[in-house]
């Protein structure tokens, strides 16, 4: 384990100086908060990011965090998080999770004080927003890698708060066991890649059979049907001529065809359809004419939506998809189920 590993150690250490210096809050030895800008927009009375259009719960009040934030097994092409300092996928230590949640809201009221006094942010809303509603398990890292992820989330709604999760996939049984120990209120699994060969040259993961595990976890989110919201989130990039995997696309007429299948497999509530955009360590391995706008991620949703047709019985002509939001401002698109809800009602 690392904490016995001398060299091991240095490289964690190493690694947690380099996140503070990029405005990483870290908390115990391996969690971490950072201040999102649309946190940072909403309390200056702008619109909040796409999760607050989408869903109804405020920016200003949103946690963006991660219980494990530099372990993760892939490193994925498209990622704007600096994945070349990835930690492997065993945590030194696991500190308790009620004392990680503790630690997350101490360091996010410290990181958002120098806002207190700007003008331009509304007080009230400050002090209303300062004890967070909403959790994201979207930050650096793999999070169900920390293995009390489930009590994580049992104490969140304990506190009245709501909370995402985002995975990568690879940790079906992490994902089973959340049903006995504590759910998210929305399960997010990303799926970058809609077939193997592109899965393991897109994710680059040290995982043994990485694309059976994560076929596993798309059975398990249909088994959760009605326990919690659940999504699969698409990020498309097209093919471009820049960088050391430019030329790479998941956007082909059969990339298509493969996503439906999983999404029918998987049978979520909702699918994200985001754009690839060149920012942060991502643009070193992709670049900007991998770009998609939003036009072309409207596009291809509703051709997904058409294709994906009925997966209820009933005549193909009453689609089970329909187009539920969209945001042009961050390049996504969410399908909802017909029926479903988009708004959550804060627990």
């Amino acid at each position: 384990m690392a904490r016995k590993n001398p060299k091991r150690r240095a490289c964690v250490d190493s690694v947690r100086d380099k996140l503070a210096k990029m405005n990483y809050g870290l908390v115990g030895k391996t969690s971490a908060v950072q201040i999102c800008r649309w946190t940072k927009n909403s309390l200056r009375g702008d619109r909040g990011c796409w999760k607050e259009k989408f869903y109804g719960i405020s920016s200003s009040g949103c946690v963006q965090m991660s219980p494990s934030v530099m372990w993760c097994e892939n490193k994925c092409l498209h990622c704007w998080r600096p994945i070349e300092m990835n930690l492997g996928t065993e945590l030194p230590v696991v500190d308790d999770p009620v004392q990680i949640l503790d630690g997350i809201i101490v360091k996010r009221r410290k990181m958002l004080q120098g806002m207190k006094g700007n003008e331009d942010v509304d007080r009230d809303k400050f002090d209303k927003n300062i004890e967070p509603k909403l959790f994201t398990m979207s930050l650096s890292g793999e999070a169900t890698l920390y293995p009390r992820l489930g009590e994580m989330f049992a104490e969140i709604r304990r506190r009245g708060a709501v909370s995402f999760l985002v995975t990568n996939g690879l940790n079906p049984s992490a994902l089973r066991d959340l049903k006995e120990t504590g759910l998210p209120t929305q399960l997010v699994i990303s799926c970058n890649a809609p077939n193997e060969e592109l899965f393991l040259r897109w994710h680059r993961s040290s995982v043994r059979d990485a694309w059976i595990k994560f076929g596993e976890s798309l059975d398990v989110m249909k088994s959760l049907k009605g326990a919690t919201r659940r999504v699969v989130r698409l990020t498309l990039v097209k093919a471009g001529t820049e960088g050391e995997f430019g030329s790479m696309t998941n956007m082909s007429k059969v990339n298509l065809d493969e996503y439906v299948e999983l999404i029918k497999r998987a049978e979520p509530d909702f699918v994200h359809v985001k754009g690839y955009k060149a920012v942060g360590f991502a643009k070193e391995r992709m670049g900007y004419n991998n770009q998609v706008w939003h036009e072309e991620v409207l596009s291809f949703s509703k051709r997904i939506c058409k294709k994906l047709g009925s997966t209820s019985g009933h005549d193909s002509s009453e689609p089970d998809f329909e187009v539920g939001a969209e945001d042009d401002r961050s390049c996504v698109v969410a399908l909802k189920r017909i029926g479903v809800e988009m708004d959550i009602e804060e627990v």
